[in-house]
C-alpha cells in the first residue's frame, strides 16, 4: 500500500508583500554575490592540507560561479579528488574545508537576508 505525503507552505503572500515593500531583487542579488565571494575566500583560506603531498591544486581550483541571472552562487573545488580530502578515506583522515566554510557563511547569509526583510 502506497503512502501519500504532502506538504504546504504558508506565508508566501506575506513574504512576497514584504519583499515588494522592503527589498528589490537587485538587493538579493547583491547579497548573494557578496556572500558567494566571501564563501570563496573562506574556502580557499581553509584549503590548506597539512598531511601528505600538497601543491595547492585544490585551493586554486575553488571558484565562484554566478548562475540563474545572479540568483545562484556556486562555489566548489573542481579537482576530482577533493571529496577524498573533505571526507577522508580508509587510508587518510578527513581534512574538511568545504563544510566548515559553508556552515559559517550560511549564518552570515541568513542574517543578511533577514536584515533586508526588515
Amino acid at each position: 500500500m502506497a503512502r501519500s505525503s504532502s506538504f504546504s507552505i504558508t506565508g508566501i503572500r506575506q513574504l512576497q508583500g514584504k519583499l515588494k515593500r522592503n527589498a528589490t531583487l537587485q538587493d538579493v542579488k547583491n547579497i548573494l554575490k557578496l556572500n558567494g565571494s566571501e564563501l570563496d575566500r573562506r574556502m580557499k583560506r581553509n584549503a590548506i592540507f597539512v598531511k601528505g603531498y600538497s601543491i595547492g591544486d585544490t585551493k586554486r581550483s575553488i571558484s565562484l560561479t554566478m548562475q540563474d541571472n545572479g540568483f545562484t552562487a556556486k562555489v566548489a573545488p573542481t579537482t576530482n579528488y577533493s571529496p577524498f580530502l573533505e571526507y577522508g578515506t580508509r587510508f587518510m583522515s578527513a581534512q574538511p574545508f568545504v563544510y566548515p566554510s559553508f556552515t559559517v557563511q550560511k549564518m552570515k547569509f541568513l542574517n543578511d537576508l533577514t536584515r533586508v526583510m526588515k
